[in-house]
């Protein structure tokens, strides 16, 4: 077994064990779940406050429009939520002063926070999994009925759209690592969710990698696949520059 695949078990028994992943997962998970129920019962009851909330949403009914509340639920609460995860992945090591012996390991630096990327995508898959799911069964719940091929099309965007969040929130491990903490993470994951909200209201939230998965989510046709690589891009050239990070290290820095 190589340096990165033990650094990548490793870094796994951290994630199973901490308490702030599992925290999280819950969170956002049965929140987004609770939130949609009440969002979801207030504009079938006619709530003028709610229905005012849902702009645009206010028009359709039944799955599209529950799974509209749940794309721009994601886009900006997963975001959040990855975003403090990651931070608290790369950071945790710099607030606990634990870095200092990462320094000693046969391990390379870089390998070790690649493989706590690697663990933080796979817990995004599985929260993904887990969100896609539970809103299957709020659907279901709130009396939209079992989903046809339309919904079930959409709870397959959703289950992207998750997926891509999580990498929009990668740039956070970059900011913990020149930062050397959690905060400037969830700062820049703050910073990101706004600069995302301003791109969208701009009308050129297309080709802004934040804002694009959420769009696409809402409305297909408005994003092309290239439009959605950009995600990608924007996830593996902060993984890279977090690594090279890493590798410059310093321990009086």
């Amino acid at each position: 077994m190589n340096g990165f695949m033990v650094a990548v078990a490793v870094e796994a028994r951290k994630a199973t064990a901490s308490r702030v992943l599992c925290a999280t997962t819950a969170i956002l998970v049965l929140g987004l779940a609770a939130l949609t129920v009440g969002l979801e019962l207030g504009a079938q009851s006619g709530n003028p406050n709610v229905t005012a909330q849902l702009g645009p949403l206010a028009t359709l009914e039944g799955w599209p429009r529950m799974l509209g509340l749940v794309a721009q639920i994601t886009a900006a609460g997963a975001l959040i939520a990855f975003g403090v995860a990651l931070s608290w992945l790369v950071g945790r090591e710099f607030t606990d002063g634990t870095i200092t012996g990462l320094f000693g390991l046969p391990v390379t630096r870089p390998a070790i926070v690649l493989a706590k990327l690697a663990v933080y995508l796979a817990w995004v898959v599985g929260v993904a999994l887990a969100v896609a799911v539970v809103v299957g069964v709020t659907g279901v719940a709130v009396g939209h009925g079992f989903p046809g091929a339309q919904a079930i099309a959409g709870l397959v965007r959703q289950l992207a759209l998750t997926m891509l969040t999580g990498l929009v929130a990668v740039p956070a491990a970059w900011a913990a690592t020149l930062g050397r903490g959690l905060l400037p993470g969830i700062a820049a994951t703050i910073g990101l969710v706004i600069c995302g909200q301003v791109m969208a209201v701009a009308g050129v939230g297309a080709w802004f990698p934040v804002a694009a998965p959420a769009l696409w989510a809402l409305a297909p046709d408005t994003v092309a696949v290239p439009q959605l690589v950009l995600v990608v891009v924007l996830a593996v050239a902060f993984a890279a520059l977090t690594a090279s990070s890493w590798s410059r290290l310093q321990l009086d820095r």
